[in-house]
């Protein structure tokens, strides 16, 4: 239990609440770190935020300064690639075969299913691969941005990634620390049984499905697509988004729009940031192979352990964040060298769009910046730790699941991070269940539900850094993208409490709560679209013609 009691709460909630109502994120933000200095140190505060700013940027071994140094470069390969034509030729493509708003937004939502290998360069490359694409169809900036963020991070927490390793590693620690003699099941396994339980994640990604598909809006998210529809203005009037290619590099190069400038420094990324990754991965395995006398030749562990299972060690003990500075560096270095063989523009003039770039990210590095310290603010008022010990133990085990997917939401939707609220809810789960139980069973239940539960605090949440990433991507005003997309995220997980209902007190499996969901998230979507459009005076379907609206029909046209 934390030592500051429910005044632990105070600063991310501040930052929250302010960032919503005022629309500015970098100065709530601010202002939620020195509440938390003048909570912490109990004066004025002044030099403990700076402290806390300065260390948010250096922590976790520099993997900060990896992400920094990875949106900033993003930001270059960006720039070079809308200078050099690359957007319009795509934007040019595009138009010509993806003839429908449906038809645009499947196309986001596959993209972002296939970059499952990290939720950053998902956001980065699904956002600016399509922000252009979805203006020329009037998709709203809002829209196409909860595209992004509600495939990323629920794809990562269940592909092969980053995101898995680090769960994987929670989970056996969370074994280790009970100390008991009875012999527990691998975290392997735990993890591949608790993938039906992250249910949260599996629903987000068919809710995305199913709102382009049907194209059916509701909440401040109908309001938007019909003002863009309508207008054309894909983003508010007064909207401050993170990132505008257009008003801060002006016009590209459009005397000969190619595909390859855009698709040659979107593909060298992604195979150097992989190469990478399972590089320093393998170096890792073999490394800590030799450290435990166990064999270090792939083929053999493979045989002991599994292929699969030797796959996730290896990239388990990849690095991510490097991998990703080294594949961002290889897409400006691309594009420059395309720039000059074709002689679109000299060295000089590559150079000075790699400095556009830069100057292009400074909104969004400032609030992940705050974003982190707000984090380490939470961290030093063990402000989890006061929530989940107010929770205690004393809990039925048909709503077990169920408390813990709140804890980690409400924890995660005050830090600001599913990674930190994974690392302080994983262990104290798994503690839980077994003394509830004496058992391992509910194991890959409760470890599902941590995972659902950080993922949606993380997708309501002003201060999370996928919130920001994915806003500045696609062009995006942060706050906009938050208010929006909160509607679908809260129906979500209201279903999901459903499906753990049912599993609680019915023992329903996941074999059937699951297609329930789905049928039960189509049903919520067409409904509320109905009564929400019904009480604007504003047709569910922003873009439906009034043709389809005499027939009857949701089709595209």
């Amino acid at each position: 239990m934390s030592e500051f009691g429910a005044l632990s709460l105070v600063p991310p909630l501040l930052a929250i609440v302010l960032a919503i109502v005022t629309r500015r994120p970098m100065l709530s933000l601010f202002l939620g770190v020195w509440s938390g200095a003048v909570i912490y140190t109990e004066g004025l505060g002044l030099a403990q935020t700076f402290d806390w700013i300065v260390g948010a940027i250096i922590a976790d071994e520099g993997f900060h300064v990896q992400i920094l140094l990875f949106t900033i470069l993003l930001g270059s390969g960006v720039a070079l690639i809308w200078r050099l034509g690359g957007a319009t030729a795509v934007r040019n493509w595009a138009t010509a075969r993806l003839e429908t708003q449906r038809t645009v937004g499947l196309t986001t939502w596959v993209l972002g299913l296939l970059m499952f290998f990290d939720d950053y360069a998902n956001t980065a490359i699904v956002g600016s691969t399509m922000r252009e694409i979805s203006d020329q169809f009037r998709i709203s900036r809002e829209k196409l941005s909860y595209i992004v963020d509600s495939t990323a991070a629920p794809v990562a927490t269940i592909g092969l990634s980053s995101w898995v390793a680090f769960q994987l590693s929670l989970i056996a620690a969370g074994y280790d620390d009970l100390g008991v003699e009875e012999e527990a099941p691998t975290a392997f396994e735990t993890f591949v049984w608790s993938i039906p339980y992250n249910t949260y994640s599996l629903l987000a990604i068919a809710m995305v499905g199913i709102v382009v598909y049907t194209r059916r809006d509701y909440g401040e998210m109908l309001d938007a697509e019909h003002r863009a529809w309508t207008t054309g203005k894909v983003s508010r009037e007064d909207a401050q988004p993170l990132q505008e290619v257009e008003k801060d590099l002006g016009e590209p190069i459009d005397d000969r729009p190619m595909l390859r400038t855009f698709f040659a420094p979107v593909v060298v990324l992604i195979a150097v940031t992989l190469a990478g990754a399972l590089w320093t991965g393998y170096d890792g395995w073999t490394a800590e192979q030799a450290e435990e006398g166990a064999p270090t030749a792939v083929g053999t562990a493979a045989g002991e352990d599994g292929w699969l299972q030797v796959l996730v060690d290896i990239v388990g003990a990849g690095d991510f964040a490097g991998a990703l500075v080294w594949g961002s560096f290889a897409m400006v270095a691309t594009a420059i060298a395309i720039g000059v063989a074709y002689d679109l523009f000299d060295l000089g003039d590559g150079v000075d769009t790699v400095i556009d770039g830069f100057r292009l990210m400074v909104t969004a590095v400032t609030i992940l910046v705050l974003a982190w310290a707000i984090s380490d603010v939470a961290s030093a008022l063990e402000t989890g730790d006061y929530v989940a010990g107010a929770v205690g133990d004393a809990i039925p085990i048909a709503v077990f699941p169920i408390v813990i997917l709140l804890v980690a939401a409400f924890i995660a939707f005050t830090m600001g991070s599913s990674w930190a609220t994974m690392g302080i809810v994983t262990p104290l789960a798994i503690e839980l269940a077994y003394s509830l139980t004496g058992t391992f069973d509910l194991m890959p239940v409760v470890v599902g539900a941590v995972f659902s539960g950080a993922i949606f605090g993380d997708h309501t949440s002003p201060i999370s850094d996928t919130s920001v990433l994915s806003s500045t991507f696609t062009g995006a005003d942060l706050i906009d993208h938050v208010r929006t997309q909160i509607y679908y995220a809260a129906t979500v997980m209201v279903v999901v409490i459903v499906c753990y209902l049912l599993y609680g007190y019915l023992d329903v499996s996941p074999v059937i709560f699951l297609p329930l969901g789905v049928v039960l998230l189509y049903g919520l979507v067409r409904g509320l679209s109905e009564f929400d459009g019904a009480r604007k005076g504003l047709d569910p379907i922003a873009s439906r013609t009034s043709a389809e609206r005499a027939d009857g029909d949701s089709s595209d046209e």
